[in-house]
């Protein structure tokens, strides 16, 4: 796994993330609006619509940076932060006008929850998998990386799903507590990206 293409994995899983998240957010939501009756239906759909273009802006700037540095990518994910965080505003006024107590609520926060903990995983599939490719002595910090990984998102796993079956929480205080587990995945991303920077660097210098 060359430098290059190790920093590109690590962008597009940071956005990845995100992406999959905001899907998981807009299918729960549309198939509670199929069940509204017409008039309300045409509002909430409406304001779906809204979010989809917010989505389909995030995934713009990443494509327009895919191929970009490293440099490109820190600065564009300070911008891609802020239009998560319009969609993630977006949301919670959604489920102000047409959520139906805290049933659509807890409906949206598992289906976040359940694309969240799939990144991790698929990450950590992928970053085992590339690891790999190195020779055992390289790739040890490496493995220890992803055991990390996964050991943190069994950690995060525990936490949103108790929030989940508690059914309790407020919107923000759930939002809240995705914003902690999603940083700690990308700190846990990160170290990974070091690991690999490492072993590809020691590789390059035999």
């Amino acid at each position: 796994m060359p430098t290059q293409t190790s920093s590109a994995h690590f962008f597009l899983s940071w956005a990845k993330e995100r992406i999959d998240e905001m899907d998981a957010t807009l299918a729960s939501l549309e198939n509670k609006s199929a069940q509204m009756q017409a008039e309300t239906r045409v509002k909430a759909d409406k304001c779906i619509a809204e979010m989809k273009k917010k989505r389909n802006e995030f995934e713009s700037t990443v494509k327009a940076q895919a191929e970009a540095g490293e440099g490109a990518w820190d600065s564009a994910k300070e911008r891609l932060e802020t239009e998560l965080k319009g969609f993630q505003v977006e949301t919670g006024k959604y489920l102000e006008t047409f959520g139906k107590g805290l049933e659509q609520q807890q409906a949206v926060f598992q289906s976040q929850v359940t694309a969240q903990l799939n990144a991790w995983r698929e990450t950590a599939d992928k970053l085992s998998a590339a690891g790999k490719e190195f020779a055992i002595e390289r790739r040890r910090e490496i493995d220890a990386t992803v055991s990390r990984m996964m050991a943190d998102a069994v950690v995060a796993e525990k936490k949103l799903q108790d929030l989940a079956r508690a059914g309790t929480e407020s919107w923000s205080a759930l939002n809240a507590a995705l914003t902690e587990t999603r940083a700690n995945f990308d700190r846990a991303n990160q170290a990974a990206r070091e690991a690999f920077k490492k072993a590809t660097s020691t590789s390059q210098a035999q």
